[in-house]
């Protein structure tokens, strides 16, 4: 049996939190845990939280919802609040207005997990995502997709994984806290180190062959995008090297140009 921890992040979220929460509680997968730490919003996020815990708990199935909210130090302080609470096998973030995409998109993710005996599982499931606006509509697929065989070193092209697609091994997670030094980065950074330790410890990378996430376009890193892009250079720099990071940064100028 593989449990999984979804932790959702929100903050007077209270306009978009509702279809994140409906796409977890439709989940046809058992043995999920919905942790949802909140920042004492000042709108309706809790009680709507609160709503759901209580109709989850109703429902026929074997969800569970936890519910924080107080104040705190911002979005990845609050990202490693909810990986020291996080009990699952694995551990997925699903931001407030991001969902799932159908009911069985967890029974994907597990088929994707299983291994044979005597085999570890792996340290990372990984799968497609799709843009949506803040209906639910369908934009386009996401422009960077994840390569058949990833490693860290795949992300010096850029995050081909969105970190709502980043199903990352519980035990390894809770060891590699968010650096909360970054503001809007430290997921790219967080991903990257999940992998090196994978790859450490011989764990295989599981490219779930399906679109698990529907992420909603504007985001912290799309609203703070020339900050955003200083950090992921700064991210790269540590893990690539300067050298290696300023020769892709002027092939990514280059490409930007042809197209």
């Amino acid at each position: 049996m593989i449990t999984f921890s979804v932790v959702t992040i929100t903050y007077n979220a209270a306009s978009v939190l509702q279809p994140t929460l409906d796409s977890v509680l439709m989940q046809d997968y058992p043995h999920v845990e919905h942790i949802i730490i909140d920042g004492a919003s000042k709108d309706d996020t809790v009680k709507i939280a609160e709503a759901y815990q209580q109709q989850s708990d109703e429902a026929e199935n074997e969800h569970t919802v936890r519910i924080q909210s107080e104040p705190d130090d911002g979005l990845y302080y609050a990202m490693n609040k909810g990986l020291q609470l996080a009990t699952g096998d694995y551990v997925v973030f699903l931001n407030a207005g991001d969902r799932f995409p159908e009911p069985d998109t967890l029974d994907k993710v597990v088929l994707a997990a299983v291994v044979g005996d005597g085999e570890e599982r792996p340290a990372v499931l990984f799968g497609e995502t799709d843009i949506i606006d803040e209906k639910g509509n369908f934009l386009c697929h996401r422009r960077l997709s994840p390569p058949e065989r990833l490693t860290w070193r795949s992300f010096r092209y850029g995050m081909l994984v969105c970190h709502q697609a980043f199903y990352a091994r519980m035990d390894i997670a809770r060891s590699l806290p968010y650096d909360t030094d970054y503001r809007y980065s430290a997921d790219v950074d967080w991903c990257i180190q999940i992998m090196k330790e994978g790859e450490k410890r011989r764990l295989l990378l599981r490219n779930i062959h399906a679109v698990v996430a529907n992420y909603v376009q504007e985001g912290q890193t799309t609203i703070h995008h020339k900050e955003s892009l200083r950090e992921r250079f700064d991210v790269m720099r540590r893990h690539y090297g300067l050298a290696r990071t300023l020769l892709l940064h002027v092939w990514f100028a280059i490409r930007s140009l042809i197209k």
